[in-house]
């Protein structure tokens, strides 16, 4: 069913996110519209991780209300988590590719797991590698790509089901500057194109500068967001 381009992707409302050791986040409050891009700022420890985690299903909502792509997170039963995340593309720091498979069964894998027939996962890995620039390497292992290719193909796992939403936790935060700006820039380009939502987790300022767009911050354990004071 089509939804409105101006629609809440993710909406949350006086959340508040614990831990065994205390209260991580309390009052955060976020509305993210279709098609947007924001950035998640915030010092180490500040509770960004954990927001994230939260939005795709491996966190606990303790208080208020939350939704992502549709889905209550206060309400998320265990069996739905996986209907959640198939909604969702995630991007890591590192970029966890399983190092005894080439690019292409790295992709293929995540296919054939959610459902997709036979005949439709050689388009659609093609398809997603060339949106990423690793049409030429997908026969390529792992350690044999350099971080900046692997965060790539890492790009290329998030895209492969088409999401509505992609959650990218630190991803140059390994990544020298040149290739930094160039995987903030394939987010960015991917976003215009696609119109797939992004929530950026980042520390690095110089990428933020260059590619602008809408900044939120975790800080003094909830979350600022100077668009909506």
């Amino acid at each position: 069913m089509d939804q409105d381009i101006h629609e809440s992707v993710i909406s949350l409302k006086n959340v508040s996110v614990c831990h065994e050791d205390g209260v991580l986040l309390s009052h955060v409050n976020l509305s993210v519209r279709r098609g947007e891009f924001v950035y998640l700022i915030g010092k180490s420890g500040a509770g960004k991780t954990s927001l994230l985690r939260m939005l795709y299903g491996d966190v606990p909502v303790d208080d208020g209300e939350a939704s992502v792509c549709g889905f209550d997170l206060q309400h998320l039963k265990r069996r739905e988590i996986p209907k959640l995340r198939r909604k969702l593309g995630i991007v890591f720091q590192n970029a966890r590719l399983l190092p005894d498979r080439n690019v292409y069964d790295n992709l293929y894998f995540v296919l054939r797991a959610t459902g997709w027939k036979r005949k439709e996962i050689d388009a659609q890995i093609m398809k997603t590698l060339e949106l990423v620039g690793m049409k030429d390497k997908m026969s390529v292992y792992p350690h044999r790509l350099s971080e900046g290719e692997q965060q790539r193909v890492g790009i290329a796992r998030a895209l492969i089901n088409n999401p509505e939403l992609i959650l990218a936790d630190e991803p140059t935060g390994n990544l020298d500057p040149i290739t930094s700006s160039e995987i903030i820039g394939l987010l960015v380009d991917l976003n215009k194109n696609s119109n797939t939502t992004m929530l950026v987790s980042t520390h690095d300022f110089m990428m933020i500068d260059k590619y602008q767009s809408r900044v939120v911050c975790c800080e003094n354990g909830t979350l600022l967001d100077p668009d909506n004071k």
